[in-house]
């Protein structure tokens, strides 16, 4: 299939010129242009921007128009979404789903936003990077103001001076890898500030996996690792380095277990999950109770051997039905392969293959498509033909996975099950949520070709 990839704005308007012509804007430059952001974090770690053409705050860079994002000046908004923002007397509103950048070096960072509007209602959302989900149609009255806090790991491929992460060429163009925090604001928002703090002493849960797993950069994909951020506390962030395509060998030989394994501490959790391109992996010394396996095990020890906790995951099922209903077995020895390295190794496990299971033969064949990219021809601009994936996830299919991964933590003896956010009921993956009550508005930027891997 021919890759497309588009951005779905409807004015690139000359807002540039907008933007330099402007006095203020000239003013605010030449004073900025002193210290960008990443000079800023470096030096104070921490760096606040207030939103407004009234704003009188001592408290860091007052913004009173929509300037474009430079990687001279740092920060600004971004990926041609200027001409999408309204700045308001005490804070800024959009038109349509926008981007605001600021440039950073790698670090954990809590971000503060400042939220609300003296004269309308509010229904914010807020996505981090890939669409890492933050803020969930958050709802303020009007009148009033919430401050919101959540945390984003930034990231970038450079081990040391002589070693890197070696990216696939998907992957250059995504937000996960590149050199600053990009924030995606949907809804009716209303943004006052943005406070972001360098933060040493969060937890961090680690993720290698597959394209079930990885953060997927455009809709309609998605996976469960890039909503799971939404339901853990302040103390925590999630790393995900998960990528389309990836079986433990590629993920080992591209780097990123050695990356994962320079920055992890005691305290910190290294996920694992993989099995649907391991699958494929054929010869001598393959398959799933050998080199699956035993890399299985070695993921596992490293982890343990820096004081962090391992975690297994089975491999979430495809949607295959038989006649009668129940669902089709496509993992073959793996999903076993991988409870009995757990087992043996005394190492804590998350079955999703079972649960998965439960999830879709409870959906039943049909309902069941909804939580998949499967989607008629011409659901999405330029897309001339049907979108029929069976492995896939679309946001609401990828929230429900990770409600199962939550579920999988509750059940096991780990600390981190005590960080994850009062307020998130327990879940039945036999009594699951259905596509009629997702309503989290999609991000812009779509593609139609997909995902590596099956």
């Amino acid at each position: 299939m021919v890759k497309i990839r588009t951005l779905l704005f409807f004015v690139f308007m000359p807002a540039f010129l907008f933007a330099v012509h402007s006095s203020e804007h000239l003013k605010q430059l030449k004073k900025v242009l002193k210290v960008n952001a990443a000079d800023s974090i470096k030096n104070t770690k921490s760096v606040q921007f207030q939103f407004g053409s009234l704003q009188k705050s001592s408290k860091g860079t007052i913004i009173k128009n929509a300037l474009i994002y430079d990687s001279k000046l740092g920060y600004g908004f971004d990926f041609n979404t200027s001409s999408n923002v309204k700045i308001n007397s005490t804070s800024f509103s959009i038109a349509r789903p926008t981007y605001f950048s600021v440039q950073l070096p790698e670090g954990n960072y809590q971000i503060e936003v400042v939220i609300g509007n003296a004269d309308k209602p509010s229904n914010v959302t807020i996505k981090a990077e890939s669409r890492r989900l933050m803020i969930d149609q958050l709802s303020i009255q009007k009148g009033k103001q919430v401050t919101k806090t959540f945390n984003v790991n930034i990231r970038n491929p450079k081990i040391s001076d002589n070693l890197n992460v070696i990216l696939k060429d998907r992957e250059k163009d995504i937000f996960d890898w590149d050199d600053k925090l990009t924030l995606e604001f949907l809804g009716e928002v209303a943004v006052q500030s943005i406070k972001i703090t360098l933060k040493n002493n969060l937890t961090v849960v680690y993720l290698a996996g597959d394209s079930t797993v990885t953060d997927q950069d455009v809709e309609p994909w998605a996976s469960w690792g890039q909503f799971i951020t939404n339901y853990f506390d302040d103390s925590v962030v999630v790393a995900n380095y998960a990528y389309s395509g990836a079986a433990l060998s590629s993920f080992k030989a591209g780097n990123r277990l050695k990356k994962i394994l320079s920055k992890i501490k005691k305290g910190d959790y290294l996920f694992v999950e993989f099995g649907h391109n391991d699958e494929k992996i054929k010869g001598p010394g393959n398959g799933p109770w050998e080199s699956y396996s035993v890399l299985l095990t070695e993921f596992a020890q490293s982890a343990r051997d820096k004081g962090a906790i391992a975690i297994l995951v089975t491999p979430t099922q495809r949607r295959f039905f038989n006649e009668n209903g129940t669902l089709k077995e496509t993992h073959g020895e793996f999903p076993d392969a991988m409870r009995t390295v757990a087992q043996k190794n005394n190492i804590a496990l998350i079955d999703i293959t079972k649960m998965t299971t439960e999830l879709y033969e409870a959906w039943g064949d049909e309902t069941s498509r909804k939580a998949f990219v499967q989607y008629p021809a011409h659901a999405f601009p330029g897309q001339e033909k049907a979108l029929d994936d069976n492995t896939h996830f679309n946001s609401f299919g990828a929230n429900e996975i990770a409600l199962c991964v939550l579920k999988g933590i509750r059940e096991l003896d780990i600390p981190v099950k005590k960080q994850i956010k009062e307020e998130i009921p327990k879940y039945n993956p036999k009594q699951p949520n259905f596509i009629s009550s997702w309503t989290l508005p999609m991000s812009d930027r779509f593609e139609i070709s997909k995902p590596d891997g099956n």
